[in-house]
């Protein structure tokens, strides 16, 4: 993996991070991103150090996502089973499948198998497999209804 995929790996890792805080305590979109750059992306916290992320790629997915969260969360819902709504997915999910419904929304320059294939990765820092494979389809589906 070089340098570039690296630091998009860690941002969008990051991004779910302050996704999830924005969720949970309502920061303002302009402080989170200020905290992230400046105490959280490629810093050592607790002895762990994190990977550098490319910063411009984490602020668009951050704030991709809160400008266009009816959009997202709408195509998200289309594809969950019957009986099922956003509400119930616990929010670390919510925001892996934001932030790659996202990036294949918006970022036509990214290929689809990237994007799906990155968020499964993403997935597996908070999750078993069974919800890995679900971030997974998921995401399959959201690809074909807005990259045709």
């Amino acid at each position: 993996m070089n340098d570039r995929s690296k630091s998009r790996s860690a941002a969008r890792l990051a991004a779910v991070q302050a996704l999830y805080q924005i969720e949970m305590e309502g920061t303002p979109l302009p402080t989170l991103l200020h905290e992230f750059h400046q105490h959280r992306l490629g810093a050592t916290i607790e002895d762990v150090t994190y990977a550098r992320a490319e910063e411009t790629f984490f602020d668009d997915i951050v704030t991709g996502v809160d400008k266009r969260r009816a959009e997202i969360d709408g195509l998200i819902t289309a594809r969950l089973s019957s009986g099922w709504n956003l509400d119930r997915l616990d929010r670390p999910m919510r925001q892996i499948l934001r932030a790659g419904t996202y990036e294949l929304l918006a970022r036509a320059d990214i290929g689809t198998g990237t994007v799906i294939s990155e968020y499964v990765d993403v997935a597996h820092a908070f999750y078993d497999r069974r919800e890995a494979g679900f971030v997974n389809g998921l995401l399959d589906g959201v690809a074909k209804d807005v990259r045709k």
